[in-house]
């Protein structure tokens, strides 16, 4: 049984899904963001500007910038536990299941692909310094810093894990038995999880074109997800991408403004190297796991039918 038919271990009914999504939503935008709103009342001066703040997430309201990245990330902390309550209790199934089509996680794969994800990254970071070292400001504070490392090691990998099982996890599974066929579920997850970051600072900053470079993401994640039969690689890839994002480099246009140890402060635009992630970094990236695992059957995993549930089914 390949990934997406991991779901069939489950039951299915079409209500368990909405269910599951009205689950989730509650925990993510609405229990989860109770913290964040509790900060926000103690540091506006009323409701009129407590108001006028939340139209930008309460961004500017002078909160602790890691104070503030802990209870933003508390709202994806809310969203993944009501998601693994609902894969558990309404759908009747493992959260291993949502995670690999393996008889257990394979936690090698989680801490191969957040190093491999991590070191490229730092590596690009590096070039671009070395390129470029008037873009950065050495921003190093200890104390700061330190309360910023426990807060991302922590929390960070929580809220791309939300991301990843939401998308590559659940909606790849559900969508894939629910239209009996890999390609779909791999396109709309893919540019799903691109569209997602449409409401991202940067985009207001850089133009919509550079959801491409969300989308493109999202579709190395959905490749690396259906070709390796479980999400582990894309948990560890992704979870390292916003640990240096947090931790190593922040500018002040995008999602997360830390603490972090350099700020960039270039003015940014939308030229080719923007994407040259997407067009060059990520096939190599893909074409080194592929060689890694040696991963086959391409057309069938990311383009192919997806099976029958099992005749002892009780959907």
């Amino acid at each position: 049984m390949n990934f997406i038919e991991q779901a069939y271990t489950g039951k299915n009914d079409w209500w368990r899904y909405i269910l599951t999504i009205i689950i989730v939503f509650l925990g993510w935008q609405l229990i989860g963001v109770v913290p964040l709103f509790v900060v926000a009342l103690n540091k506006a001066e009323g409701i009129d500007d407590l108001v006028v703040s939340s139209q930008n997430a309460f961004a500017d309201l002078g909160i602790d910038s890691n104070l503030y990245l802990f209870v933003v990330l508390l709202t994806f902390v809310f969203g993944l536990l009501g998601l693994l309550f609902s894969v558990k209790k309404v759908h009747m199934r493992s959260i291993r299941s949502l995670i690999t089509s393996r008889s257990s996680v394979d936690w090698s794969r989680v801490i191969y692909g957040f190093v491999f994800w991590f070191l490229i990254s730092v590596l690009f970071i590096a070039i671009d310094y070395v390129m470029h070292p008037e873009h950065f400001v050495l921003n190093f504070k200890p104390i700061p810093f330190l309360v910023l490392l426990a807060v991302a090691f922590l929390f960070i990998p929580l809220q791309t894990s939300f991301e990843e099982l939401l998308f590559r996890g659940y909606l790849m599974q559900g969508l894939g038995i629910g239209f009996k066929s890999a390609a779909v579920p791999f396109l709309i997850t893919s540019i799903g999880f691109g569209l997602m970051h449409a409401f991202n600072p940067e985009i207001e900053k850089l133009g919509s074109l550079i959801l491409l470079y969300y989308i493109g993401t999202g579709f190395l994640f959905g490749i690396i997800t259906l070709m390796d039969e479980g999400t582990e690689l894309a948990l560890g890839m992704h979870a390292a991408n916003n640990i240096v994002a947090a931790v190593i480099v922040t500018v002040n246009w995008a999602a997360f403004q830390t603490e972090a140890l350099f700020k960039d402060i270039s003015e940014p635009s939308l030229d080719m190297y923007m994407f040259l992630p997407v067009f060059v970094i990520y096939p190599l990236v893909v074409y080194f796991l592929a060689k890694k695992y040696s991963w086959s059957d391409w057309k069938n995993k990311l383009l192919g039918p997806v099976g029958e549930a099992p005749l002892n089914d009780e959907d």
